[in-house]
């Protein structure tokens, strides 16, 4: 067995194609979310960058060992990294001697805000929905202000997915997530 931290669309269960053993709350201190800028055209990703002391929210997902290249393929670009047990709390008792990685981004300079990159609209949606499921409201607000890089355009591509994993939203969690970030600077633009 092995664990892995999600921050982002990991978070939401609806994106995870492995057959995975278990997912729990659970906050990694170390490091901060931010939008990490990729070249024009590919839109910005989500990552984390190492911060000292800072409190990330999102969960520990358990899975098998042979599933991790499975799961290395889909973080391709990141670095996995070992998070030490005194820099995560997890809800429940965490499983002792299973080893816990967190998928990191190669060292850049600066966010997608700072680059001028766009957002996904259908990328953020899934990693949004993944928060209000598992931390309600307050949760989805915490990850919007704690997370760098959202100063920056949003593609409305939600009628129109280009994020493979989408997921289909409420017409309340829609509202919600576009008040939330245009409320933190982001602009939605048209997709197309």
């Amino acid at each position: 067995m092995v664990a892995y931290f999600g921050y982002g669309s990991l978070v939401n269960r609806a994106t995870l194609r492995t057959k995975f053993l278990g997912i729990r709350r659970a906050t990694v201190t170390g490091w901060r979310r931010f939008w990490m800028p990729r070249p024009a055209p590919v839109p910005a990703l989500l990552s984390v960058r190492p911060h000292e002391g800072f409190e990330t929210q999102g969960v520990v997902v358990y899975d098998r060992a042979d599933h991790l290249p499975v799961v290395d393929e889909r973080e391709a670009g990141y670095l996995r990294r070992v998070v030490m047990p005194g820099h995560v709390r997890i809800e429940a008792e965490p499983a002792e001697g299973v080893p816990l990685f967190i998928y990191e981004a190669s060292p850049v300079e600066l966010d997608a805000a700072e680059a001028g990159a766009t957002i996904l609209q259908s990328y953020l949606d899934a990693v949004l929905q993944g928060f209000l499921s598992l931390y309600g409201e307050a949760g989805v607000v915490r990850f919007v202000e704690e997370t760098e890089g959202f100063e920056t355009a949003v593609l409305a591509d939600r009628a129109r997915p280009l994020y493979p994993r989408a997921v289909t939203l409420s017409t309340g969690e829609a509202a919600l997530f576009d008040r939330l970030i245009l409320a933190r600077g982001a602009r939605i633009v048209p997709a197309g």
